[in-house]
C-alpha cells in the first residue's frame, strides 16, 4: 500500500468522527456537552499549529547538525561551484 493510500485510509475516518463528534452524533467519552463545544472546534488549528511547530523545528535541527556531514557539505559547495562554472560558460554574471 502506497503512502497515499495509507494517509487516506487514516485520515477519512478520523475526519468523519470528529465531524459526527463536532455536530453531537458521536458523544465524547469523558466530556461534557459544554467541553466539546469549547474543544473541537479549535481542534484543527491546534493540529495545524503543531504540525508546523514540528516541521520548523526538524528544519532548524537540520540545519543544526549540517556540519555534522562534512562529505555532504563538501559535495554541496562542489554542486554549487560546478552550477556556477556551467552558468559562467553561458554567459550569466552570477558573482
Amino acid at each position: 500500500m502506497s503512502k497515499g493510500k495509507q494517509f487516506v485510509t487514516f485520515t477519512v475516518p478520523l475526519v468523519i468522527a470528529y465531524l459526527l463528534a463536532l455536530s453531537h452524533f458521536l458523544p465524547v467519552p469523558f466530556l461534557s456537552v459544554g467541553e466539546v463545544d469549547d474543544i473541537l472546534p479549535v481542534l484543527p488549528f491546534w493540529l495545524l499549529v503543531t504540525f508546523g511547530s514540528y516541521s520548523l523545528s526538524s528544519l532548524g535541527l537540520g540545519l543544526v547538525r549540517f556540519h555534522d556531514c562534512p562529505e555532504a557539505y563538501e559535495s554541496l559547495l562542489m554542486e554549487i561551484t560546478q552550477a556556477k562554472n556551467e552558468l559562467r560558460d553561458q554567459g550569466v554574471d552570477v558573482d
